[in-house]
């Protein structure tokens, strides 16, 4: 054991010499009203020896401390410090770290905490306050430490005048480890002591009165001055030793008969001069328990007079050390909290009725848990969300820090078969499938789904929420805005367009030496490069950073871009379904000086931007996507991206809250992440890496995480695998296989399915051979599925008009075509309860060696990725590349850029080209009208046939049935 155990024992012997009070150079912060506090030299959690002081208890030099003493101390210290060396080699970063708030100088105590500390392995800081801090100012810093997940331990240094039942209480119990509040006491009086703090203070007084051979049954002890906790907990240990406890006051009348009576007195405030010394009986034990003894600034009782028993001050540094204790048991515990279990999930009840109301009726009728206790249900801390209203919050990155020890849980992906424009149901099934699992399976599981765009809300599809008894709640809230994240990618997105014909006006219509000037201005006298200036000068291959230093060619080379404009791919952005805006002139007011083009308008969800939101993996790595993204070329044919043009910092910024996926949960009350939103037909159409890699920690082992992709297999399954998985690095378990009846029979041969037309007979009467002959296309996407070497559970999403017989058919030909199993789910009607039998099937599926593998090699040339995808998945007899599209493909290379994965826009209502293609078309070419490079989003951008990346409205959009009432301010029509 090091030298610092008896150097304190040392110190405490020391004689108490009066002088002026110090303020400790300790790590502590001024007070939030603004008052004198102590400079902070290490911040919260650093750690700082105290300098030698000559503070002491009452005791003489010669003195030296009790042998019992110091063995009890140096055995608790070592204990602690053996029992956090065995947490450290399970979890090396684990160090847990005591608070102790301070109002004024208290010297010894300070040290005696620090060394101790230091000696069990433990960080320690100390919060300094003026000593006439008020109850507000203490509970502010309460509170600060209650929610730092950094610390595991808060004690009060505190005059016993201002520890009021509010400051107490402020403190979370399980930071509690002095045991002053009343749920640890209340735990202690029930019986419950393993699982609550004890007074530190009330267990020193016991363990020294046993260590000294003191019996307690049977004695009668006297209380006397205490208050709180502190007599609450000396009483009830007392009285479970068998011990005859009274508590009185110094005030109280017959105390001198009292005093006289007992066998031990413990002293819970200073005597008052006026009771003499000798009306304690000779041979009784006395321990001063009181703060200001506790903290050396009173003496204690002399050993020696009257017989008194010499141990009386030992308790000091007892308790400091049975403190150490409890902080390591505090850590223990928090660690076991970190650990995978099974959550403390309140499930919400449902109620199903039927005829099942509207998607929106279902939901108003549920009342959502408040995000903050779903939030704690499911691990995580206060510290780590951040509320938007009453049912949202979005969770902060650091989450993945704390758990990365944490084994992750099993991946399932939902996709289904080619859909009608109905769509099929894969956010119905998702939700459904999380509810079965966590509702009434009792494990953990997690949701993960894509933010649905306003261009479908309002247009033909409707939202996202799921539907029916399997939904994302409110979902008023879901499809219109959440946390605003679609808005800041509108914002960045054109932003960064507006910086492009900037720079090029700028351009055109100034000389080298102006652009420069302008460029890297002298303010105050003073010139020089912005960091992201700075970085474009090194990429230029220039070394100096004074801008006076660079010569004519050099400041040209830096300030021009040169943008040759007719290779911009970058596209301003809006999330409305607008097609009068695919194709539009911009630069043609007076003023941009004939510095027109054509360009065009996307929907949001097909921003570049919105890409990378989904794949990246930390803010550092989106700032860098960011930055490389290619807008254009210039003159030469290099390319030209977004560090060029220094907006990267500003792009960081309007994406700084985007980054954090957005907690909601579902009728059932089990928790959903709904983060980023591309389209599969014009993106990759997956939610984010982000919201799966923290799902999987927080559900942990045994635990599920089931996220969708968008439309067919064929689409959203194939980039799921080729692109999300290898930014990712994660390897999926089980792919869920959504199927429908109707979108079977429209396969098989079923007349047109339009939106808003009522459907024909067939879809509504039984038909099992359009149901057997559109099993084909089921049977095609198991196929694709299986290229992956991935397990294949089909989920029929059964809907009313379907019959038994139908139902049966489709399972039967689904496991015969090589699903792992294929059933039938009820979640649209009765909720998770309806798949339940998908839920065990999943959970089987997953307990298989998945043999997992890419389609393809990222290394071959971006045509034969593309043939691959073509003739692989589509079933395409081979692929037709444009003029256009060749050209672009071997400017890509040329650049550098052909080793990236291929994300094919692509009718989602087909395999092949032609939406009215159903089934499975065979012999067709595949024509690529354009390629595009999302550069920073990581994958080249091939546009198949006429597809178009801004959607249009119908003749009778959804927005004519949205309205508020404006009395209650609910929104209707939204489903």
């Amino acid at each position: 054991m090091s030298a610092l155990l008896p150097l304190v024992l040392r110190r405490l012997a020391r004689p108490q010499h009066p002088g002026p009070p110090r303020r400790l150079p300790s790590l502590c912060r001024p007070s939030s009203s603004g008052g004198s506090g102590c400079g902070s030299g290490e911040g919260l959690l650093g750690q700082q020896r105290l300098p030698d002081t000559q503070a002491g208890s009452s005791r003489g030099p010669s003195s030296p401390a009790p042998p019992a003493r110091d063995s009890i101390v140096r055995e608790i210290i070592q204990n602690s410090k053996e029992v956090l060396s065995l947490l450290q080699e399970k979890t090396p970063t684990f160090k847990p770290v005591l608070a102790v708030i301070q109002a004024g100088d208290d010297n010894l105590m300070q040290e005696v905490n620090q060394n101790l500390a230091e000696e069990a392995g433990l960080n320690i800081t100390h919060i300094c306050l003026p000593a006439e801090s008020g109850e507000d100012e203490i509970i502010d810093e309460i509170l600060k430490i209650n929610e730092d997940s950094r610390v595991h331990g808060l004690a009060l240094q505190i005059a016993e005048t201002s520890l009021s039942s509010k400051i107490l209480n402020a403190l979370k119990p399980e930071k509690d480890v002095d045991g002053l509040t009343d749920v640890n006491l209340g735990k202690l009086v029930r019986g419950d002591a393993h699982e609550c703090f004890i007074s530190p203070v009330a267990r020193a007084v016991i363990e020294l009165l046993e260590k000294s051979g003191v019996s307690l049954d049977g004695k009668k002890i006297l209380v006397i001055g205490a208050h709180g906790s502190l007599e609450a907990t000396l009483q009830c240990l007392f009285q479970r030793k068998g011990s005859m406890t009274m508590s009185s006051q110094w005030k109280t009348p017959q105390l001198q008969g009292k005093l006289q009576e007992a066998d031990i007195v413990v002293l819970g405030s200073p005597k008052p001069e006026e009771i003499p010394l000798s009306w304690i009986q000779l041979g009784t034990t006395v321990f001063n328990c009181s703060h200001d003894f506790l903290s050396g600034k009173a003496a204690c009782v002399s050993p020696g007079v009257h017989g008194i028993s010499p141990i009386a001050e030992d308790v000091s540094l007892l308790a400091a050390a049975l403190r150490i204790q409890n902080m390591v048991s505090s850590g223990r515990r928090w660690l076991r909290e970190q650990q995978h279990r099974r959550w403390r999930l309140h499930c919400l009840k449902l109620q199903p009725l039927s005829p099942v109301p509207s998607d929106i009726e279902i939901s108003r009728a549920q009342t959502p848990k408040a995000v903050e206790i779903l939030a704690k249900e499911i691990g995580l801390f206060a510290d780590e969300i951040e509320i938007y209203g009453k049912s949202k919050a979005k969770v902060r990155l650091s989450l993945l820090e704390r758990l990365k020890d944490q084994a992750d849980g099993k991946y399932v992906l939902v996709a289904g078969i080619t859909p009608t424009p109905l769509g099929e149901g894969k956010s119905t099934v998702t939700i459904g499938l999380v509810q079965a699992l966590t509702a009434h399976l009792n494990v953990n599981s997690f949701a993960c789904l894509r933010q649905p765009s306003q261009g479908p809300t309002f247009g033909v599809k409707g939202g996202a929420a799921g539907g029916g008894y399997a939904q994302v709640i409110p979902m008023e809230e879901f499809n219109l805005h959440l946390t605003g994240d679609i808005h800041a990618i509108t914002a960045a997105n054109n932003l960064l367009a507006a910086a492009i014909d900037a720079r090029i006006l700028h351009e055109n219509t100034q000389t080298d030496k102006a652009l420069y000037n302008r460029l890297v201005p002298s303010v105050n006298g003073v010139r020089e490069f912005s960091k992201i200036q700075l970085a474009r000068l090194k990429r230029l291959g220039i070394s100096k950073t004074d801008p006076s230093a660079l010569t004519e060619e050099e400041m040209r080379k830096f300030a021009r871009l040169d943008i040759d404009p007719s290779t911009i791919t970058w596209q301003r952005v809006v999330d409305t379904n607008d097609r009068f805006l695919r194709k539009i002139t911009v630069g043609q007011a007076s003023t941009e000086k004939g510095c027109s083009r054509q360009a065009q308008f996307d929907i949001a969800v097909a921003s570049e931007i919105m890409a990378v939101l989904a794949l990246t993996d930390s803010l550092a790595d989106m700032k860098e996507r960011l930055g490389r993204m290619v807008v254009a070329s210039d003159k030469n044919g290099q390319p030209v991206t977004a560090d060029d043009l220094g907006v990267t910092g500003a792009l960081t910024v309007l994406m700084k809250d985007a980054i954090k996926p957005n907690l909601m949960q579902t009728l059932e009350g089990t928790p959903v992440f709904v983060h980023a939103g591309p389209f599969a037909n014009i993106a990759h159409g997956n939610s984010s890496v982000l919201a799966d890699k923290i799902a999987l920690k927080l559900v942990g082992e045994g635990g599920f995480v089931v996220t969708e992709a968008g439309f067919g297999a064929d689409i959203g399954m194939e980039k799921f695998f080729n692109i999300k998985c290898r930014a990712s690095g994660l390897v999926p378990n089980v792919v869920v296989l959504v199927a429908t009846v109707r979108a079977l029979k429209m396969h098989g041969g079923g007349p047109s399915v339009t939106a808003g037309v009522p459907l024909k007979k067939e879809y509504t009467e039984e038909n099992l051979q359009l149901v057997a002959d559109g099993c084909c296309n089921l049977e095609k996407q198991i196929q694709i599925a299986q290229l992956f070497g991935v397990p294949v559970v089909v989920a029929l999403n059964v809907f009313k008009t379907d019959t038994r017989a139908e139902i049966d058919l489709v399972c039967e030909l689904a496991k015969r075509a090589g699903a792992f199993n294929a059933v039938p789910c009820y979640h649209w009607s009765i909720g998770g309860k309806g798949s339940v039998d998908l839920a065990w099937a999943v959970r089987e599926a997953a307990s298989k060696e998945s043999r997992f593998q890419f389609l393809y090699d990222v290394q071959l040339p971006i045509v034969e990725k593309i043939r691959t995808i073509a003739q692989s998945v589509y079933g395409a007899k081979d692929i037709e590349l444009s003029p256009e599209a060749q050209s672009k493909i071997d400017r890509y290379t040329e650049q550098g850029f052909g080793n990236l994965p291929i994300c094919m826009a692509k009718t989602h209502l087909s395999l092949s080209h032609q939406p009215d293609k159903k089934g499975v078309p065979k012999g067709f070419i595949l024509p690529i009208s354009d390629v595009r490079a999302s550069i920073g989003a990581g994958f080249i951008y091939p546009l198949v046939g006429t597809m178009s990346t801004m959607p249009g409205l119908p003749t009778r959009p959804c927005f004519y049935d949205i309205d508020l009432d404006t009395e209650t301010e609910q929104v209707k029509g939204l489903f």
